[in-house]
């Protein structure tokens, strides 16, 4: 199997590219600047440069693309639309790190965490941002996308426990009341779902024990 990761210079795709590296994965890291991951194979280019050709290779590419400041957010879904647009109608699967914002916490799915007063004003913009990217891949038939949220509280230098909760569209907590995760967490469940393709154009979600 081979894998790209797209954005890999992130954190999480830094996490991704360790993880599936770790299991003898074939990964290339797609980056715009110099590789930070530790990737043997790379390709040096702006993402929105890509090209079917570029992606030709690998059954799975993953979109570890990330955005904060306000007037880069909208990236987010002209990004993913660009790779999901290249990979259209092929066998290679889009596999997406999101956020937890669009988690539903009613059973009706019909109220979203972001929507909750208890969540973090500072935090919206993002949220809403991949809410959004979240709302239009569900509308790709043509893609065989899955879409991989986070705990709420997604820790960058949490510990690798080893260990991780697969859930789904609604907002869960573990044992202890707590939605965490640490990212090299977060890469194991990620990169399970690599291996195993259940959730094909699925939103699912990874919580820590």
């Amino acid at each position: 199997m081979k894998i790209a990761v797209v954005a890999a210079n992130g954190k999480a795709g830094q996490a991704i590219v360790e993880e599936a590296l770790k299991r003898g994965l074939d990964v290339t890291a797609i980056v715009r600047s110099k590789n930070k991951s530790k990737a043997n194979k790379v390709i040096e280019k702006d993402l929105f440069d890509l090209t079917k050709e570029d992606l030709s290779d690998f059954d799975v590419v993953v979109d570890a693309f990330g955005a904060w400041s306000e007037d880069q957010l909208h990236l987010h879904s002209v990004s993913q639309k660009h790779l999901a647009d290249l990979l259209s109608g092929t066998e290679k699967r889009l596999m997406i790190v999101g956020g937890a914002g669009s988690l539903y916490i009613n059973p009706e799915h019909t109220v979203q965490l972001v929507d909750t007063p208890e969540f973090p004003e500072i935090f919206k913009p993002l949220a809403n941002a991949q809410r959004q990217t979240l709302a239009e891949i569900r509308e790709r038939k043509d893609v065989k996308w899955t879409f991989v949220s986070p705990a709420a509280d997604f820790q960058a230098d949490g510990q690798r426990s080893g260990h991780y909760i697969l859930a789904g569209e609604e907002f869960t907590v573990n044992d202890n009341g707590q939605s965490t995760i640490s990212y090299a967490d977060y890469a194991i469940g990620f990169v399970d779902e690599i291996e195993n393709g259940r959730h094909i154009q699925e939103r699912i979600s990874l919580i820590g024990k």
